[in-house]
């Protein structure tokens, strides 16, 4: 990704004809004793994950009274001990919003079955884990499951779909001949705080007003509502269990507010949940989005084509391991099998990797770096052509369809 040097080529462009295997073929490749779950196995690394909670809010107590002494501010100077207490603050906000985001990792795999054999346990720990990180369990795991079987369709996802030319109302005419920097002249500035914004702002959006999900939903589409689209009248009751779930929160947040101040409850609990919200933000969305990984319209698009349409990236590095619990280090295999556990994604991906080969996507980038390349490049597909990749700011694409999957009216002439 970036800026590209010379004269745009298309025909140039690395070439992608989609996968051939069926689903079947794909799973004989990895051993079964993969897909065994281990309620046991699980359950201690939640129980680690919520004595990491504990350890880290505990050592947090000790910060203001630490730096608030006079003794401390003598040695670091009144200023310095002030700067020095912040920024223990922020070593706190770092990794408690990390582990919190592990806690919403294991909620994450209660929603898909994958945590336990039993229904009862993944339901109430999926309940109670997202419920304490404010995703409303119920009504998630329904819009969810429905993204994983429909990933990188442009007609069935659910999110991150992407824009097309008619969405953003750029014309179907040759890219050199279109004025790019009209349509998509923004400075560094504002593409950074609309960056920031996302990253703050979009599940919360997501979640509330259905932003960057299918665009064929009415227009109020949201998680809350029992009688929403989203949603079968078999499901009523269980969006209705998780509202229940979200107003008790409220309630929670509250009180606790009027016990111990809200300044309080939002540096020990408010600051690492923004960050759960940033990190699983930045997590999915560069798993969906790169030049790189195709969309599918109609006949094209079957379950494992739109599985390989993820990337595996080095999120992190070993806090994302330990933390995230791999999620996003072996992501691809999730999409292929959702009810894999994520302790086996490791060992289970070496063996997708050796039998897809080339439609196995992973990337080393500096996530960051990745998350403000992926923003700037990946802005729209073509209204037509069923086998898509994202165009950038100049119209310009990073890898092609192969040769009989090409709508060619968009081309240089």
């Amino acid at each position: 990704m970036g800026a590209t040097t010379g004269k745009y080529n298309e025909d140039a462009l690395p070439e992608y004809t989609p996968m051939p295997w069926s689903l079947k073929e794909i799973r004989a490749a990895i051993p079964a004793e993969m897909f065994i779950r281990d309620t046991r196995k699980g359950l201690l690394y939640f129980a680690r994950d919520v004595l990491l909670a504990a350890v880290a809010w505990k050592c947090a107590t000790y910060i203001d009274p630490y730096f608030g002494q006079s003794a401390t501010k003598e040695l670091f100077t009144p200023i310095g001990a002030e700067l020095a207490r912040w920024a223990s603050w922020g070593v706190y906000w770092w990794f408690q919003g990390l582990i919190f985001t592990g806690i919403w990792v294991i909620g994450h795999e209660c929603g898909h079955g994958a945590f336990s054999d039993h229904k009862i346990v993944n339901d109430i720990l999926g309940f109670v884990t997202h419920t304490f990180l404010w995703t409303p369990y119920f009504s998630w795991r329904i819009s969810h499951h429905r993204h994983h079987s429909n990933h990188a369709s442009m007609e069935r996802d659910e999110v991150y779909v992407p824009k097309t030319r008619e969405d953003l109302g750029i014309p179907d005419k040759p890219i050199d001949q279109i004025d790019w920097d009209e349509i998509f002249g923004d400075t560094p500035i504002y593409t950074l705080y609309m960056l920031i914004r996302q990253q703050v702002l979009a599940f919360p959006a997501y979640l509330l007003f259905n932003v960057s999900g299918q665009k064929t939903y009415p227009k109020w589409t949201n998680h809350f509502d029992p009688n929403s689209i989203l949603f079968t009248k078999a499901q009523r009751n269980a969006v209705i269990m998780s509202n229940l779930g979200i107003a008790f929160m409220v309630w929670g947040v509250c009180y606790a507010s009027s016990i111990w101040g809200a300044a309080d409850v939002i540096k020990y609990y408010g600051f690492p949940w923004l960050e759960v919200s940033h990190w699983f933000i930045m997590i999915t969305y560069l798993h969906h989005t790169d030049p790189m990984l195709p969309h599918y319209r109609g006949k094209e698009w079957n379950f494992q084509r739109g599985a390989a349409a993820t990337v595996d990236r080095n999120f992190l590095g070993w806090q994302g391991r330990f933390f995230l619990h791999d999620v996003a280090h072996f992501h691809v295999i999730h999409h292929f099998f959702p009810k894999m556990p994520f302790y086996n994604g490791p060992e289970a991906t070496q063996h997708l990797k050796a039998f897809i080969g080339d439609h196995y996507a992973y990337s080393e980038a500096p996530v960051f770096k990745a998350l403000w390349d992926a923003y700037n490049w990946c802005q729209f597909v073509d209204n037509e052509g069923d086998v898509l990749f994202y165009r950038n700011k100049k119209g310009q694409m990073a890898r092609r369809p192969a040769e009989k999957y090409r709508v060619k009216s968009t081309k240089v002439e």
